[in-house]
């Protein structure tokens, strides 16, 4: 007798189409009907491999054997999955099996898989494909009475190969080609490059651009304190007449650029009575939607600080071991439209710490068709991650944390809206305008989920909560007011969360309108790629994660120059997947041959080679100038190129990239200049830590890190401190302190007679501490309030003044008390949602720091 073999993506789907069907008995690792064989793969079970005859070890990369484009593909069995592998090919084979139906994932990546496990298995039956958007009993039995033919999947197979392929011929060639040229001068400089790995750095370094190239900005803000017969409230000055321009990102209506035109505004203002005018509104706010892999990801970074594989790895275990959750591997954020019954089963099986909500939802009948809710059109190969009802038991700590993010957000999402009552207050005084806003719950909505307390939000830093009620007609009195002075600061660094989302958004970057509209939905990448192009980005030392802060790191940087330079810097942007995405889309209908995209590829392919070929490291083009300092050698002009600062005259050159960091070309004026410079932050030993050193020029002039130790042969003598002006007396022996190499140092702390032991560095925690500073400390025992002080745990940026510890005997830090808060005074934020550093209150002892 004949039978269908079925073949799903994963054993979970398996099971649901048996149990759908009936009639099965399993036997091991597939189940078997009168009609059916059924089993399914693990993921991917094969991969794109070099064929043997194209093969080159790594480290002997070089053009002469590129570009590597093979007339056919080699699979080679994924390791891990290999028996899986045997199974399905044995299954394949099987004399009973007359035909297959490919019941993997509705989509291009379920096609390939299926594509590639039929490719190595030889086989010529037929094939039939289920196309399955929902897993209910009754879609899956549907799905079986209209099973596709092979002809109509033929453009999504095609299309699913090529872009397999596509990314194959790109990654190997461009990263052979990459590694070969910056390999040129000698060793092996791996320097991958990818689709969608590259760009995704090219973001990370253009922020990091951004950030190093920003100049803050000055500004003032003035805030007020009102009186009226009910109490206080606090309120802050804008501009009435303010209208956003297109060339200013930091200007804000509450701003004032001018700090004469503030102080004027104070003073114009002190003591004088205000006319008050409120205006009150209803508003309402909707549950988010529910989670796609992407932004639990995003959620589970920004509230727990898991990194975006950590998330994965954690939503897998409680979809594969522990059965609590749908699986994560979406990019959908909606359920099948015949997903209603299924959810009210869901809802009434939950664990009892949601019963109550779950109660409630279908007490009030709030399952019911929601376009938001439920939309088959907002469904790719998988619906929204939501819980799947099984009590959850043996969690850890981490994965409960994940369960009860998604059980929150698939009971809030049935949830009626919050409702606020939003009062927005202008206080008048003298012409000038204050603004005080206050946000009140009214109706809990789906916030009772999360707790009453999530419901209030500040809007713009103005006061939120209930206002002190002002009578009709009543005025206000200004009691007090603060003029503040504040900076604008740079794009902050992305961290997991950002980049995610601006990786799942990439696709707004792209000007082309149709390229635009093809990477629509989709962006760089998938939700089940992106935790891994962060970690391989990682690996490859091209970002570093410091906290939750990603750091592009000088690799990247020069890798982004050197694609720039070769003029093949679609490599580095959004646009080819774009381009991609537009072109595979016309050949899923038809509108494009494979053997023509396929062409297209082997072009882009050589021009990549070709133009790495092309160059050398000196000759590659960019942002490049000439040095003002003559070379130490001949005297002749130095000139920056891609990997050095070159002297054109003779042989003398030196690197731009030293122990994981680029020096900047002021920085080697300098050290040419003067014989040193620093002390430098960012450098990075070979385990990855951070450390901070003076350079300096040895006798060969070529430079070395000083860390105040004396050079090979010399003794350890006391420096000459002849020429220069101590900076004040050592709190420790009276005795002169002068600036020595990376530190500030007691005359008698240096030198073979030392008598004390007084040090401090040049550079605290990222911060650079100036001389006038350290003046100061041994003046008056304390410094000015510093604000670039990076935390070497949690990476986070602080403020304090750096004191002397007499007791201690050392350096420590006092921070700035919190000034008294005034009654219902406005958060401390900035127009642009910038938090201004605080201090917490009872905190001017002094903490030890070592210097």
């Amino acid at each position: 007798m004949s039978k269908q073999l079925i073949i799903a993506e994963k054993p979970s789907v398996a099971q649901d189409i048996a149990r759908a069907l009936g009639g099965f008995t399993r036997q091991g690792d597939y189940f078997e009907s009168d009609d059916y064989v059924l089993s399914s793969a693990v993921g991917h079970l094969l991969e794109l491999a070099v064929p043997d005859e194209f093969e080159v070890k790594r480290g002997k990369w070089s053009f002469a054997h590129l570009p590597t484009i093979p007339p056919h593909f080699k699979l080679n069995p994924i390791e891990k999955s290999a028996e899986r592998l045997r199974l399905l090919t044995r299954l394949i084979k099987r004399k009973d099996v007359t035909g297959l139906i490919n019941a993997c994932d509705a989509g291009r990546e379920g096609e390939l898989i299926f594509t590639y496990v039929a490719q190595h298995a030889g086989t010529s039956k037929p094939i039939q494909r289920l196309w399955l958007q929902s897993m209910t009993p009754q879609a899956i039995r549907d799905g079986f009475l209209r099973l596709r033919s092979a002809n109509d999947m033929s453009g999504l197979r095609e299309a699913a190969m090529c872009r397999a392929e596509s990314d194959w011929l790109i990654g190997i060639n461009g990263t052979r080609a990459m590694t070969a040229f910056n390999s040129k001068s000698g060793g092996f400089h791996l320097t991958t490059v990818g689709r969608v790995q590259t760009p995704t750095l090219a973001l990370v370094v253009e922020r990091e651009e951004r950030i190093r190239k920003f100049k803050s900005r000055d500004y003032w803000e003035v805030e007020a304190r009102f009186g009226v017969s009910a109490g206080e409230y606090a309120g802050r000055w804008f501009d009435e007449a303010f209208r956003k321009p297109e060339d200013d990102e930091h200007a804000a209506a509450p701003r004032i650029w001018d700090k004469a035109r503030a102080e004027a505004i104070l003073a114009k203002c002190a003591g004088k009575p205000g006319k008050v005018e409120e205006e009150s509104k209803p508003s309402t706010q909707l549950s988010p939607l529910l989670f796609d892999l992407t932004s639990l990801q995003r959620e589970a970074n920004g509230r727990f600080g898991f990194s975006a594989r950590t998330t994965l790895q954690l939503a897998q275990a409680l979809y594969e071991k522990h059965k609590v959750l749908t699986y994560p591997r979406t990019d959908s954020r909606a359920l099948p439209e015949d997903y209603l019954l299924t959810v009210s089963g869901i809802l009434g099986a939950l664990p009892d710490e949601y019963a109550g909500f779950s109660a409630q939802i279908l007490k009030r009948g709030w399952v019911k068709p929601n376009k938001r809710i439920f939309n088959n059109a907002k469904i790719s190969d998988h619906f929204a991650i939501v819980p799947t009802g099984t009590v959850p038991k043996s969690l850890s700590e981490a994965e409960y944390k994940i369960y009860d993010l998604v059980t929150r957000r698939f009971l809030a999402v049935f949830f009626p809206v919050a409702e606020y009552q939003v009062t927005t207050r202008i206080t008048r005084v003298e012409g000038e305008a204050f603004k005080t806003e206050g946000k009140v719950l009214i109706n809990a909505g789906w916030l009772t989920i999360y707790g009453k307390e999530a419901a209030l939000e500040g809007s713009e830093g103005e006061a939120a909560g209930s206002l002190v009620p002002v009578q009709a007609g009543e005025g206000a009195q200004t009691e007090e007011l603060i003029l503040k002075a504040l900076q604008t600061k740079p794009p902050a660094r992305f961290n997991e969360a950002t980049l995610l989302s601006a990786m799942e958004g990439a696709g707004k970057l792209v000007d082309d309108e149709e390229l635009r509209a093809a990477m629509a939905g989709r962006g760089l990448g998938t939700p089940a790629t992106r935790a891994q192009i962060i970690e391989n980005l990682i690996a490859e030392t091209y970002m570093l994660r410091e906290g939750r802060e990603l750091i592009p790191t000088a690799k990247a940087f020069s890798l982004i120059t050197l694609l720039k330079g070769l003029g093949i810097s679609e490599l580095s942007s959004a646009e080819l997947t774009g381009e991609w995405e537009y072109k595979l889309a016309q050949m899923e209908k038809g509108e494009l041959s494979r053997a023509e995209f396929m062409k297209h590829i082997e072009a882009m392919t050589r021009e990549i080679v070709e133009r790495a070929k092309t160059y050398d490291s000196d000759t590659i083009p960019g942002d490049f100038g000439i040095l003002q300092a003559p070379c130490p050698k001949c005297g002749g002009l130095i000139r920056e190129t891609y990997k050095k600062f070159q002297c054109s005259d003779c042989d003398y050159s030196l690197w731009k990239i030293v122990a994981g960091r680029q020096f900047e070309p002021h920085e080697i004026e300098t050290l040419l200049t003067t014989g040193r410079v620093g002390p430098l932050i960012g450098f990075r030993n070979k385990m990855g830590r951070a450390f901070n050193a003076e350079i300096r020029l040895n006798d060969d002039k070529l430079p070395e890190f000083d860390f105040g130790q004396p050079r090979e042969g010399e003794a350890a003598e006391a420096p000459d401190f002849s020429g220069q002006q101590s900076l004040g007396a050592c709190p420790k022996c009276g005795n002169g302190v002068f600036d020595h190499g990376s530190t500030y140092v007691c005359e008698k702390a240096v030198g073979p007679e030392k008598s004390c032991d007084f040090r401090s560095g040049k550079v605290i925690l990222q911060q650079a501490i100036e001389s006038e500073q350290m003046q100061k400390l041994l003046a008056s025992g304390k410094t000015d309030l510093l604000r670039g002080f990076v935390a070497s745990r949690t990476h986070r940026k602080f403020s304090a003044m750096l004191v002397w510890d007499a007791k201690a005997g050392k350096v420590g830090f006092e921070f700035e008390p919190r000034a008294p808060k005034a009654p219902k005074a406005a958060a401390a934020k900035t127009a642009d949602g910038d938090a201004q550093e605080a201090a917490p209150a009872k905190r001017s002892r002094a903490r030890k720091v070592e210097a």
